[in-house]
């Protein structure tokens, strides 16, 4: 170090008087430190740090990638592209996502009133069989959508392909038939001799899946067996926004009438 006790004043360049840096320089000197200019960093790019945390790379999303998601889903334009960001661009995890948040949503919805809404129908090929479906929604205007149109005729040609369909949920199966059920389960010849609470578990397993092959709700989608008719409808509520309801259907069979007359 060139600077020398003796000298007063201050250095021009920093400012520090003359002395104190001479004896920087010697402290320096004695422990084999090198004084090295660090680089300054501002205010914001530490605040920025500290909010954000770790950089994640982000995965890049096209725009007609984001349209593919938004045409199979429904959902908004903005959840499609973070859905396919956090699913790092696997289309098939992006779908689930957004599935799960509209059961969700559709989930909230379930409570409110369905005074709207349209009758549908659907004749099947040969006309033979006839379907006409009653479908709710909470508004007018959600009523005339094509989307909610195309949901009501989705289901008239569920219920033509389900023969076995004959109530929309559990609550319109009667006690009375339950019952009736359970006692002919009991009386099965395979049953005979086993303790009662085995046959009780056995009869209630048997008895709830032929309540299921009864149930509108409960039936694989037609064109998609991945999803229940239930979580079907539930798809639109979270598409269109509002609480959707099956509220009543009708089969007709040519020939049935006379049928039903006779048993009578």
């Amino acid at each position: 170090c060139n600077h020398r006790p003796r000298f007063a004043g201050r250095a021009p360049a920093s400012g520090i008087p003359l002395c104190s840096l001479t004896m920087l320089c010697l402290i320096a000197a004695a422990q084999s430190y090198v004084l090295q200019p660090q680089p300054l960093v501002s205010r914001g790019a530490v605040a920025a740090v500290s909010r954000s945390g770790p950089v994640v790379a982000a995965v890049a999303v096209d725009a007609k990638t984001v349209k593919t998601l938004r045409d199979a889903t429904g959902a908004g334009m903005m959840d499609c592209k973070k859905a396919l960001i956090e699913s790092e661009g696997d289309m098939d995890a992006a779908t689930e996502s957004l599935r799960k948040k509209g059961l969700a949503s559709a989930e909230k919805k379930s409570g409110r009133a369905t005074k709207e809404g349209i009758i549908e129908t659907y004749i099947h090929t040969g006309a033979k069989l006839g379907i006409m479906v009653e479908v709710n929604c909470e508004t007018d205007f959600v009523a005339k959508r094509p989307e909610f149109q195309e949901l009501a005729k989705s289901l008239a040609m569920q219920i033509a392909a389900c023969p076995t369909v004959e109530a929309i949920s559990s609550d319109d199966i009667s006690a009375d038939w339950i019952e009736k059920e359970k006692k002919i389960e009991a009386a099965s010849d395979d049953l005979q001799g086993k303790p009662e609470q085995i046959i009780e578990k056995i009869v209630n397993g048997r008895v709830e899946k032929a309540i299921k092959t009864k149930l509108l709700l409960e039936q694989p989608y037609i064109r998609d067996s991945g999803m229940t008719v239930d979580e079907f409808v539930k798809g639109y509520t979270a598409k269109l926004g509002e609480n959707i309801k099956v509220a009543r259907f009708a089969r007709f069979t040519v020939g049935g009438g006379a049928e039903e007359a006779e048993e009578a």
